[in-house]
């Protein structure tokens, strides 16, 4: 049977900032505000018996605090444990805080437990100053660097605290939340190690940034990296979701919970091979991502969006190069420019 190439989304509410609706007995679905273009987060509160589950918690704003405050007095049950998909600010930026408040421990992988501290502390590599330096041996100009370098750690602005302590998810393994069973898959190139959450019994996939509806999920090359290829990971993770039976519910982190798994994952995979081809096509002359920052986002872009889209530009530049799609090009200025291979080197 083939699948349908287009997504269901068989909820037609979405709830208000700070409020939550029923999925499906046992499984609600809290909204909180975000400070940026992608306004809002998906939460998740499980029923456990004589406990909830949280999985992932918000960013840390005092805003969304006092939102977390009035929503634990509204929960009929104590929060017994805290589940957090990845590092990322919206995910983990209130973990700490909710542990502290509720008592609950946290589970996560040790790769985003490890990369949130990285981030946070500034070790090497993870560092602003790395980033920069990184930025800057991609051509980006040296206005849009002094404008991030003036964010300095924004990291810490959602992600107040950190917890020092957790407990580890690792793939493969199975969490028992209120009578069902519920299974780690761990994906890569968004972060690395997302948790995501599959429950067989209920056809539920807890998707977290993973397999999101209606946008691309960012894929980034670290700076204490740099020749990482995390696109090809990504792309691979997905494509095990194509396993999921066709009739499960996809609860994603941003936009409305769905249905069509491998429509999504055709539509990811058909997205990122036009961003290659747009590329391989503006490369027939050395290119550094800067320049083609206009190539995959032809748009105005503040500065948190300039963020991003460095590090998705590398991205798709080292995926080409892995695949031997494009080679580097040394003008002797340390900056790193790409040409495509079909187009003839200097020595031939």
């Amino acid at each position: 049977m083939n699948a349908p190439s287009t997504l269901l989304y068989p909820i037609d509410d979405i709830p208000e900032a700070g409020q939550w609706l029923t999925v499906m007995p046992g499984v609600q679905w809290l909204r909180m505000p975000l400070p940026f273009a992608l306004d809002h987060i998906n939460l998740w509160i499980l029923d456990d018996g004589d406990t909830v589950t949280l999985v992932d918690t918000g960013f840390g704003l005092p805003d969304i605090q006092a939102l977390w405050e009035a929503a634990l007095d509204r929960l009929t049950k104590p929060v017994g444990h805290i589940i957090v998909t990845h590092y990322h600010p919206d995910h983990l930026g209130l973990a700490d805080w909710l542990s502290q408040r509720t008592g609950a421990p946290i589970w996560m992988t040790q790769g985003e437990f490890l990369t949130g501290h990285a981030l946070w502390h500034q070790l090497p590599g993870f560092s602003t100053e790395d980033m920069l330096e990184q930025f800057r041996h991609h051509g980006l100009d040296a206005t849009r660097l002094d404008a991030l370098k003036q964010r300095g750690n924004r990291y810490r602005s959602g992600v107040p605290s950190l917890p020092r302590r957790y407990n580890r998810l690792i793939h493969g393994d199975c969490l028992s939340i209120g009578g069902h069973d519920w299974k780690v898959i761990t994906g890569y190139g968004h972060a690395p190690e997302h948790a995501a959450l599959w429950c067989a019994t209920r056809d539920l996939l807890i998707s977290g940034d993973m397999l999101l509806p209606r946008i691309s999920t960012n894929v980034s090359v670290f700076a204490a990296t740099p020749n990482d290829d995390p696109l090809r990971r990504f792309l691979e993770s997905i494509h095990h979701f194509n396993d999921l039976p066709e009739r499960t519910l996809v609860l994603p982190s941003h936009g409305r919970p769905f249905q069509g798994i491998r429509a999504r994952v055709s539509q990811l995979v058909t997205h990122h091979a036009e961003r290659c081809d747009e590329l391989l096509a503006a490369c027939q002359e050395p290119r550094t991502a800067a320049q083609l920052l206009e190539t995959l986002f032809p748009r105005e872009l503040d500065t948190h969006q300039v963020m991003f889209a460095m590090g998705e530009a590398i991205a798709h530049l080292n995926y080409l190069a892995h695949g031997r799609d494009l080679r580097e090009v040394d003008d002797g200025d340390d900056v790193v420019r790409f040409i495509s291979t079909a187009h003839p080197s200097i020595e031939d």
